[in-house]
């Protein structure tokens, strides 16, 4: 499977709408589209899955290592593989777009803001592909989509100040009807605010489809991953709009290893019978009211005293605690396995890649594990005075900075979301 990368000159410029043209363009053309996100997004993925049919494949190298990546990208399948990129090109705390792009050494389509410039859009470009150098990494930069650019005289002199070696792969037209609301944590979910198939269709026209195929090329393949042995277990996995942040490898890894039970605690469904549980993270503060009257939350908390393990990342961190409060103000009984209160903000508290190490031995790590992950959250949580950590926090912010995986019982319930090439989902399917 061949691959394109579409990085962005900054965040804001158009990246996931260009891609979704891109996508729509190669589809009408006869291709099959595998969509991928650089960096940790979960909700970027949710647009790319609803125009593609296809669950996006996450490439980060903080969260899996090259290898991991690469293994993770031939996961999937099609055609060619659309990776749209994260903030700037060159930007990231420990991986950017451009260490993406070198890893599987694809070629980087660079989406521009074009709407107030021509050659200023070609200067772009030049500069991006040069800085390469500077920057030490070895990134091929192909050419520029113009995000929010005319046709006629403005695409034309675009087209025409790219010096050689810089192709014209198109541009995505300024409509208002191209746009994706956003909220706290990012943009509304695919599932929410999908774009119009006709909109899409029309911003597809003006993509140069066989340009893309031209300039596509093929990672090197990694080595075969090894997989643990099939257990004869039941992971219930929480899946509504409260609990929606997950990676397809994840889900992927648990069903290779156990059986998979979905279930809607939104919905009213209760727990159903397993040997562990996956809380994912979400938007339970969107959620909490249906939450609180949940059938589920009551069961699990009956199950976590008699040492059912489970497992909570962000949102089912938050969801295991005592009480959510809104940031309305209101406050809402959750499921009160862990011995905390959690608050919602008007600003993020986390946004980071993070590194955590394990203090004892748990449901997801051995005593000096270092597992790494990432964090976005904007609630807060109080833990009671006797609270109990499964892990030190070697980078990023945790519970507390200093500490997270507040555990009870075989309960754990964490703000980083982990990967499966972190090994966090082998430990706790071997631990049921």
């Amino acid at each position: 499977m061949r691959g394109v990368v579409l990085g962005g000159t900054a965040s804001g410029v158009g990246k996931t709408v260009a891609t979704l043209a891109v996508c729509r363009a190669l589809e009408r053309a006869g291709r099959t589209v595998q969509p991928a996100k650089a960096g940790p997004d979960f909700i970027d993925p949710s647009h790319h899955d609803a125009i593609t049919g296809r669950s996006s494949r996450t490439l980060d190298p903080w969260l899996e290592g090259h290898e991991g990546m690469r293994r993770n990208y031939f996961r999937g399948s099609g055609d060619l593989c659309i990776v749209e990129g994260m903030m700037g090109l060159y930007d990231g705390s420990v991986a950017s777009t451009a260490d993406v792009a070198a890893a599987l050494d694809l070629p980087v389509v660079l989406v521009v803001d074009a709407s107030a410039g021509m050659q200023s859009v070609a200067a772009t470009a030049l500069g991006f592909r040069e800085y390469a150098a500077h920057a030490g990494v070895e990134v091929d930069v192909a050419g520029v989509l113009a995000q929010r650019a005319h046709g006629g005289r403005h695409a034309d002199g675009i087209r025409d100040a790219l010096p050689d070696g810089l192709t014209y792969f198109g541009r995505v037209p300024p409509r208002d009807d191209l746009t994706i609301p956003d909220r706290h944590l990012g943009l509304e979910r695919g599932s929410e605010s999908p774009l119009e198939a006709d909109v899409l269709d029309a911003a597809a026209e003006s993509i140069r489809v066989r340009r893309l195929l031209d300039v596509a090329r093929e990672p090197p393949r990694p080595d075969p991953e090894p997989v643990g042995e099939r257990r004869e277990r039941t992971v219930a996995v929480a899946r509504d709009d409260a609990f929606c942040f997950t990676y397809p490898a994840v889900l992927e890894r648990l069903r290779e290893r156990a059986r998979v039970e979905p279930f809607s605690p939104v919905a009213g469904d209760d727990l159903p019978a397993c040997d562990g549980v996956y809380l994912p993270g979400g938007y339970p503060e969107l959620h909490a009211p249906a939450l609180a009257e949940s059938p589920a939350l009551d069961t699990l908390t009956d199950r976590a005293s008699e040492g059912l393990p489970i497992l909570g990342e962000c949102g089912g961190l938050m969801a295991l605690c005592e009480s959510l409060t809104t940031a309305g103000g209101d406050t809402y009984e959750m499921a009160g396995v862990l011995p905390a209160s959690v608050e919602m903000r008007d600003t993020y508290r986390a946004l980071d890649h993070v590194e955590l190490r394990a203090t004892t031995d748990g449901t997801t790590a051995t005593a000096g594990d270092s597992q790494r992950g990432h964090e976005f959250h904007y609630s807060s949580l109080t833990p009671a005075g006797d609270a109990r950590y499964a892990f030190d926090v070697e980078r990023g912010t945790g519970i507390d900075g200093d500490h997270d995986g507040l555990t009870e019982y075989e309960t754990l319930g964490t703000y980083c979301h982990r990967h499966a090439a972190s090994g966090a989902f082998d430990r706790f399917v071997d631990h049921l």
